[in-house]
């Protein structure tokens, strides 16, 4: 199986080889819909969401949230069916229940629970990937994933976009730095089996190339900082400390981090613009660009060289809606984009 390399030439654990660990068999998320808003769109926290969200909450290819979960699954199931299936069309394979849109743990506990185990109840849905906000993890909900854990896979997945929090106000998430830090030390509390997973975006308006790649540092740190207790791992949570509390990017350094345990997960891409957004306006009126492809590329390489080996890459770019996008359109040939990734990894 293929494995992208680290500028420290260490292998780096991918999404689809992650899952194939786990699970024996090719697996494919699937987006669904719980139904929820979030807090900072309902009036709780603000209105009118982060200023990148589409109307859709991010979860653009989800069946809609008025079907039961199982009729949303079958749906999904569909439109993965020809790439579960192979060239052979033989293969066979898993899924992930991939509760998208939105914040995903915002609302009745109760409802939601049962919405999770209705999706667990699907034939050859191995586990949960739920989306959420760092705020929005009450102990109730946390608790009731953390029972679920227990005997399925589950995946908890924080969308940060960035650690500057002057930056965090301008696309008006409506929490801090401080909330994540909780929501991570709180997860691992609440259940070691419980995989998390952290999304960010390059090309924020305002940031610098050092913005972007502090994020990557304090996403690495706040995970990994606790996650080795025995003496023979002290040396390197020391290790780790002076990657990112001082900001060193050696090579050398970063390839005497191994087998930290447990695994985490990391999301980035590329900002997107799309219709029907404070940002588009933003994009429309000159006051912000997207990354070109060669400068997101120069990007990625810096920041995969910050990440340890225990860091799982779920992805390195998104899949925007292309009826809807308006910039960046290099973003549109995802094949083209997948080889460049390759390319520089």
């Amino acid at each position: 199986m293929e494995r992208f390399q680290g500028l420290a030439d260490e292998p780096m654990l991918v999404l689809s080889e992650f899952y194939q660990q786990n699970f024996s068999a090719k697996t494919y998320k699937l987006s669904l819909d719980a139904g929820c808003t979030c807090p900072n769109r309902d009036g709780t926290k603000g209105f009118g969401g982060c200023i990148f969200c589409s109307e859709n909450g991010s979860g653009d290819f989800a069946a809609s949230r008025n079907l039961p979960v199982k009729e949303q699954v079958e749906a999904a199931k569909k439109l993965v069916e020809s790439k579960l299936k192979g060239r052979s069309g033989n293969r066979k394979g898993k899924y992930i229940a991939y509760f998208q849109n939105f914040t995903s743990t915002y609302g009745d506990t109760k409802a939601l629970v049962q919405k999770y185990n209705e999706a667990l109840e699907c034939e050859d849905v191995m586990g949960l990937a739920i989306a959420t906000r760092p705020d929005c993890l009450e102990d109730e909900i946390l608790f009731q994933i953390a029972k679920i854990a227990q005997n399925h896979f589950v995946q908890i997945e924080l969308g940060l976009q960035t650690c500057n929090e002057k930056t965090g106000k301008l696309i008006n998430r409506c929490y801090t730095n401080e909330d994540y830090k909780d929501a991570v030390r709180r997860i691992k509390l609440a259940s070691k089996k419980i995989h998390i997973v952290t999304h960010l975006i390059f090309g924020l308006p305002g940031e610098t190339e050092e913005d972007m790649l502090e994020s990557v540092r304090f996403v690495v740190w706040e995970n990994t900082k606790n996650s080795s207790q025995s003496e023979g791992e002290h040396r390197e949570i020391a290790c780790l400390e002076e990657i990112y509390l001082n900001k060193k990017n050696s090579v050398s350094s970063v390839s005497s981090v191994r087998n930290l345990k447990p695994q985490f997960g990391i999301k980035i891409t590329t900002l997107y613009i799309v219709q029907n957004t404070q940002l588009a306006q933003m994009y429309e009126s000159g006051e912000v660009m997207p990354l070109s492809k060669d400068d997101y590329f120069a990007l990625l390489k810096k920041a995969i060289a910050l990440l340890p080996e225990n860091c799982v890459i779920h992805r390195l770019t998104g899949d925007p809606p292309k009826k809807t996008l308006l910039a960046p359109l290099w973003t549109t040939d995802k094949k083209r984009v997948m080889n460049e990734i390759k390319s520089i990894l």
